[in-house]
């Protein structure tokens, strides 16, 4: 909770205002956050300034897993946060790849399951990772990615959070995963969700305990018609720092 409203407080502060293209509107910018998530400890990171759809968070992280790529299957879990982009953005409802209804073509989970290799093949990044820190195995290249350049128009969506990074020390797996871009005010409590859950997930299935999960933006905004909003909050992160400076 903390570091959210910290970043929410120094992005207020900090931020330089740029107009985004795709919205057209500004938003308030900073480039580098890092946030950090105590996962053996349990802390998980709920944010109690606003309603957190963990839940909704959680089902949709598990619909990548299981590689979907049709927003229906996501409803079923409890996620409507596809519909949009699947049913509602013009470009992609005039992509000929498009399959029809809810279709949201070679996005997120398709990569991490099914990344099409130059032979037609297709290679489960998830499946390696699993196999090898079942085994006590990291390789330095237990990497799990969504990205995929040369696929983005066979999708209704580029990922935002795009690169998870495990690294097994002894018995203690962490995990770092990157986003490219990230509205904080209406995005970030569900990525923070998702990485914490990630990591726990993957510690229980491989065998191994959870360590810490690091979290790193790149892109970090506030659009401007949510900035009084966010004023409220980044002056509660200002009231957290001032109460420990007291102790």
């Amino acid at each position: 909770m903390k570091q959210y409203l910290a970043l929410c407080h120094r992005i207020i502060n900090e931020g330089t205002w740029i107009q985004n293209q795709r919205t057209g509107k500004k938003c308030l910018t900073i480039v580098d956050a890092d946030l950090t998530y105590d996962v053996a400890n349990n802390k998980f990171p709920l944010v109690t300034t606003r309603k957190s759809f963990w839940k909704a968070a959680i089902a949709e992280f598990l619909g990548y897993l299981r590689g979907y790529d049709n927003a229906a299957d996501f409803r079923a879990l409890g996620a409507r946060t596809w519909d949009a982009n699947a049913n509602d953005n013009e470009t992609w409802l005039n992509n000929p790849v498009r399959k029809g209804k809810d279709d949201m073509g070679r996005v997120y989970g398709v990569q991490g399951r099914s990344w099409q290799k130059p032979d037609k093949s297709n290679l489960d990044q998830l499946q390696k990772i699993v196999d090898n820190l079942a085994k006590g195995l990291d390789d330095r290249g237990e990497i799990l990615t969504f990205y995929n350049p040369g696929e983005f128009d066979l999708g209704c969506l580029r990922p935002c959070m795009h690169t998870h990074t495990f690294s097994l020390l002894g018995d203690t797996l962490f995990l770092t995963s990157y986003q490219r871009s990230c509205d904080v005010p209406l995005g970030l409590n569900f990525n923070q969700i998702q990485v914490f859950w990630f990591l726990a997930v993957m510690a229980q299935i491989t065998g191994h305990k959870p360590g810490k999960a690091y979290h790193k933006i790149v892109n970090a905004h506030i659009y401007e018609d949510q900035i009084e909003l966010m004023r409220g909050r980044a002056t509660k992160a200002r009231t957290f720092r001032s109460t420990k400076a007291s102790y």
